[in-house]
């Protein structure tokens, strides 16, 4: 093979490559989880703003300490266990956030939707119009006549 023919053969491989790239970059949901992860760590430095400026210091008047000061020393080791626990309410926090957010989203998509029939009204027979009940009565005469005739015969 020739070096122009695996010149152009690498080109066409990267070409593919880079066009499935576009592809899968391009899709909905890459760019939503994006913008998502985005806007969640933006939300994050809000959450830890609220703890470390004002439920710490309100929590911290109980002990009149800052709460991210408790420390628990043990010889030369220093564990900073009221960061620790800084850090949990802010999970909690943005947990109990991410929950109602996720509870109001299916709110929303609940709400357009028609309710579900019990699953009574799934297994009794569904109820048929008037003018099929009449097809239907007229049909089965119309049979038991055949018969009739074809018994007379």
């Amino acid at each position: 093979m020739s070096s122009r023919e695996e010149v152009k053969k690498v080109k066409e491989n990267s070409s593919k490559f880079i066009n499935e790239f576009k592809t899968f970059i391009l899709r909905g949901n890459v760019m939503d989880l994006a913008v998502g992860v985005l806007i969640g760590a933006a939300f994050q430095n809000l959450v830890t703003s609220l703890t470390t400026n004002i439920i710490s210091p309100i929590l911290g008047c109980f002990s009149e300490v800052d709460f991210n000061q408790f420390v628990l020393r043990i010889g030369k080791l220093e564990l900073t266990y009221g960061a620790f626990i800084t850090d949990v309410i802010n999970f909690i926090i943005m947990a109990f956030v991410i929950f109602l957010i996720v509870k109001f989203m299916n709110f929303l998509q609940n709400m357009g939707k028609k309710p579900e029939p019990s699953k009574s009204e799934e297994k009794s027979a569904p109820v048929k119009p008037e003018d099929v009940l009449l097809l239907e009565e007229i049909r089965d005469l119309l049979k038991n006549n055949n018969k009739e005739t074809k018994k007379k015969k």
